[in-house]
């Protein structure tokens, strides 16, 4: 048996992809083709997960306007009663979705529904901060602030809800 099939035999025994002892013979590369691998998954999956969490909420958005222009405009009720429930509706709609998609998650639903709402309130606590400083207090267009917050906010919430509603 050639020496790099020793060193894959035993890196096969270890899960590691190297020695049970943890060298690397001289002219293999074992050890340093699986560290980069090793490393490069992580973020491909943090990158997946961001990007879907991103196609999910753009979901929630989508239905949070539509549900609020039918019950403001075609149910007659109050815009502040009628964002609440729309924003209500985007909100379980991006959870539901997060928890199979995003983050795979099916345990504790409803305290991770709970720590995901209270987060989607943050991000609208976030929004209003950025519009009261930005637009009211400097100036800036309502729209550009609300257009250049949502990636701020997206980050937030990610990161939030990652650590904290799916952890």
């Amino acid at each position: 048996m050639a020496t790099e099939d020793v060193v894959r035999a035993a890196g096969a025994r270890t899960g590691t992809g190297a020695p049970a002892g943890g060298d690397t013979p001289q002219g293999t590369d074992t050890g340093t083709r699986t560290r980069p691998r090793a490393r490069a998954r992580p973020r491909t999956r943090d990158l997946r997960q961001l990007i879907t969490y991103a196609l999910v909420g753009g979901s929630g958005v989508l239905l949070d306007l539509g549900a609020f222009l039918l019950l403001y405009n075609v149910a007659g009720l109050h815009e502040q009663v009628a964002n609440v429930l729309s924003t209500s509706l985007g909100i379980t709609n991006n959870f539901v979705l997060n928890a199979l998609f995003t983050f795979g998650k099916r345990d504790r639903l409803l305290l991770r529904y709970l720590r995901f709402y209270a987060v989607g309130l943050t991000g609208i606590a976030l929004t209003f901060v950025l519009l009261a400083v930005f637009s009211r207090g400097l100036g800036v267009d309502p729209n550009l602030v609300k257009a250049g917050s949502l990636p701020l906010v997206l980050g937030f919430q990610f990161a939030l809800n990652r650590k904290w509603s799916f952890a």
